[in-house]
């Protein structure tokens, strides 16, 4: 990002770029260019690290076995669900918008895919596609009436979020609940682990390798283009980071199930959902529009049709979540959906750095939101602390972490 500086006089005004500031000066200029974000707020994903490992320093010296393999297993499978979620309700908070039936559209829709699998006897893939696809039914709809009659956002999800909830009563029927089999293809999403440790270590060279050829790629580009480039030796380092942070995950989770799938199906929508706002023309639209309606409008975009397309995706993404929730619990009733699924991941999005205003955010912010949440949860589960207690610290630990990342934007 530039930063505008004023001389004394106020008569001359210099633009400074901390991301070419660091592409000239290699790794010195990281120094010069964090030193500038600290004045100007653009910290990035910093206070999010460090209260992680503020969170896991407190709960590791309160019970040793949080920072455990079998229990950091279990938050990377238990934070699924809803940092899927998180990840639609960032494409919807970077236009600017808000969806508050998320939760109820993850829930009707997981009641959707259970009717179809079990009492139906649909393929598991058949029953989970189609889910998902009434949950883009449901994202286009809302959208455009949010879209092209100009009902608010505000209005129009408050509505679905009750309505779709009274949709899910009656697909769950009388019961109210329906069990989901152990065997079955459904379940097999949330509770499939890799457990040979070559799986983990190929996954995580393959990472590592596609992102040194991209790196390098569009350094190559930069510099044949006459344009400021990364240094081969910062392009290495970081480089360097990244195989330490994705091998260090995978030999911790080695020692407990292996890696979990549905980890790997998180982390591969984060990435490529990223690249998609960051790489292309459409990603590019929606930050645009969240930025500046008018301006979009101006510049040739159609505003209508991004913002339906971005409800969609984020109901898409919740029908997923409800999937993956039921595939984790084994079960989808009548409190699917419900309950703190909607704050909790709003919470994340917005603890992550996304912003509440529009046209900043990134769905990175998804799944360190969603990380600080579940270790929060999870910490307070190891040390037995009551139902009542853990929302009330959850709520204020979110606030405390919202508040930080809107302060700092």
């Amino acid at each position: 990002m530039s930063q505008t500086q004023a001389s004394g006089d106020g008569a001359a005004t210099v633009e400074v770029d901390t991301g070419l500031l660091v592409r000239e000066r290699g790794l010195r200029g990281y120094g010069h260019a964090a030193a500038r974000r600290l004045r100007t707020g653009e910290i990035g994903f910093l206070p999010v690290i460090l209260g992680l490992a503020v969170i896991a320093a407190v709960f590791q010296s309160l019970n040793p076995a949080f920072l455990g393999p079998q229990n950091l297993s279990n938050i990377a499978v238990q934070m699924v669900p809803i940092g899927i979620i998180a990840v639609g309700v960032v494409l919807v908070l970077l236009l600017g918008q808000i969806d508050l039936s998320v939760g109820s559209v993850s829930g009707v829709c997981a009641a959707i895919l259970a009717v179809l699998n079990v009492k139906q006897g649909m393929p598991a893939v058949v029953a989970i596609a189609l889910s998902v696809a009434a949950g883009t039914l449901i994202g286009l709809v809302q959208g455009s009436i949010f879209a092209v009659i100009g009902v608010p956002t505000f209005v129009v999800t408050l509505a679905g979020l009750i309505g779709w909830m009274g949709l899910q009563l009656y697909v769950l029927g009388e019961t109210g609940t329906i069990n989901v089999p152990y065997d079955g293809g459904v379940a097999k999403l949330a509770n499939t682990f890799f457990a040979q440790p070559w799986v983990g270590y190929t996954l995580g060279a393959a990472v590592v390798a596609v992102y040194l050829a991209t790196a390098l790629r569009a350094d190559r580009r930069r510099a044949v283009a006459g344009l400021p480039s990364r240094t081969l030796v910062d392009t290495l380092v970081r480089a360097g980071l990244l195989a330490a942070v994705v091998f260090g995950v995978v030999a911790v989770l080695n020692q407990a199930r292996g890696i979990p799938l549905a980890l790997l199906i998180f982390v591969g929508l984060v990435v490529v959902l990223d690249l998609v706002l960051r790489r292309t023309r459409y990603g590019r639209s929606i930050f645009a529009v969240g930025g500046n309606v008018e301006a979009a409008r101006r510049a040739g975009f159609n505003v209508t049709a991004i913002r339906m397309s971005v409800f969609a995706i984020a109901s898409s993404l919740a029908a997923f979540g409800g999937v993956m929730a039921a595939s984790r619990l084994f079960a989808v009733n009548q409190s699917s959906g419900a309950s703190d699924v909607l704050l909790m991941a709003i919470a994340a999005a917005v603890i992550g750095g996304t912003s509440l205003f529009g046209g900043r955010g990134s769905t990175y912010s998804a799944l360190l939101g969603i990380l600080v949440i579940q270790s929060i949860t999870s910490g307070m589960l190891l040390l037995q602390v009551s139902s009542e207690v853990r929302f009330m610290i959850t709520a204020k630990e979110g606030t405390r972490g919202t508040s930080l990342c809107v302060t700092s934007q």
